[in-house]
């Protein structure tokens, strides 16, 4: 995605877009790779959205409602930032796809030192609390950012011993949706001298499709990601595999056999985690790092002949191909025996229709949310 300074039209025509329920991450990407802009894809959606086999129209955000979220974001404090904007966060920028919307709040610079991850278990230890607040402040001390999630244990532990160095907090909800409650000041603390951070619109309460994109995002900002306690079905686990999905280092603690919230970050090493006992063992791994960045715009797979109309015959063979377990796009395209370019616009089509779900990574689900089976 080319970065540049957008216009105040094209940043309301690029909220409305990343605001229309079935425009996911990947296929906001690319839209705009196709379209060139937010405007042209806006004007596209209704047709492309059809396609698919949508019943009802897409209920698209009105200029008027993105400039009241603008407007409101930034009376709260908080600012918006477009994927495309030259002061979104680099390494953010550098994920395929970046998030296409952001909310920050804060006075910290993501790109001003490197920053690492500290995740694990709410329901934490007493001595791996103590951990996880030494580690962030040792880290801090050195010059490096600490990013969490600000949920209970391990990471307001972290964020707790990074406040004075600096300290990233990324959020599920909205920028002013306090959890939980008794990080209250906490949260106040961050929005002051470090950075909160959240894909939700203002006033946004989290549901569960939310803590996954809180989870990248907590990894897509950091160099590497180091987890402190995780019981096998831990959000902190998603963090891990997004990390090592980006590029990105992946560190462990290791605990005793005999506690269940060893066992994840016992597995993680087992699996080519790196062990890490003290600041000293992140620095060295985080030193040998390499600092991703963004590429240039592929658009090639999706770059179709808008003078070719795509049968409902061909749609039907590649939407009855998806499942709820989500497989690779590229075994899609191995299936269905269709040319790639095809196959990823037929994909968007689906999305924008409500029957599937485009996942970061390049891989998809059905989406059975339109009814059908």
């Amino acid at each position: 995605m080319i970065r540049r300074e957008l216009s105040a039209a094209e940043r309301i025509d690029w909220l409305r877009l990343a605001r229309t329920p079935q425009v996911g991450p990947v296929t906001f990407s690319k839209l705009i790779a196709r379209f060139g802009n937010a405007a042209n894809a806006l004007e596209a959606l209704p047709d492309l959205a059809a396609r698919g086999g949508r019943q009802k129209p897409l209920k698209i955000l009105a200029p008027e409602a993105a400039e009241a979220e603008l407007e409101a974001t930034e009376t709260q404090g908080a600012r918006l930032l477009m994927a495309c904007e030259p002061d979104y966060p680099d390494l953010l920028a550098a994920l395929d796809p970046p998030p296409p919307v952001i909310t920050v709040m804060g006075r910290l610079d993501p790109d001003a030192a490197p920053c690492c991850a500290i995740v694990g278990s709410r329901n934490a230890s007493a001595i791996g609390i103590r951990f996880a607040r030494d580690l962030a402040n040792e880290l801090g001390r050195t010059g490096i950012t600490i990013v969490s999630g600000l949920a209970r244990g391990i990471d307001g532990a972290a964020h707790s011993g990074s406040l004075t160095t600096g300290t990233i907090a990324v959020l599920a909800g909205g920028i002013d949706h306090i959890y939980p409650p008794e990080h209250a000041e906490l949260h106040r603390d961050i929005a002051r001298d470090g950075l909160l951070v959240t894909e939700s619109r203002l006033g946004g309460t989290p549901t569960a499709r939310d803590f996954p994109r809180r989870n990248r995002l907590i990894s897509g900002l950091s160099l590497g990601t180091v987890v402190i306690e995780a019981a096998m079905r831990s959000g902190s686990l998603i963090t891990a595999r997004l990390a090592a999905e980006q590029g990105r280092e992946v560190m462990a603690t290791p605990g005793s056999p005999l506690d269940p919230r060893a066992k994840g970050t016992n597995k993680l090493i087992r699996d080519g985690a790196a062990l890490i006992e003290n600041a000293d063992d992140v620095l060295e791994i985080l030193q040998q790092a390499k600092r991703p960045v963004a590429a240039e715009s592929d658009t090639e797979d999706y770059r179709v002949d808008n003078d070719v109309e795509t049968n409902s015959t061909v749609r039907e063979r590649i939407a009855d191909l998806l499942s709820p377990s989500p497989v690779s796009i590229d075994e899609v395209v191995r299936q269905s025996d269709l040319p790639a370019g095809l196959v990823h616009s037929v994909l968007v089509e689906l999305e924008l229709a409500g029957r599937a779900n485009i996942l970061p990574g390049g891989s998809v689900q059905a989406d059975y949310s339109d009814g059908r089976r």
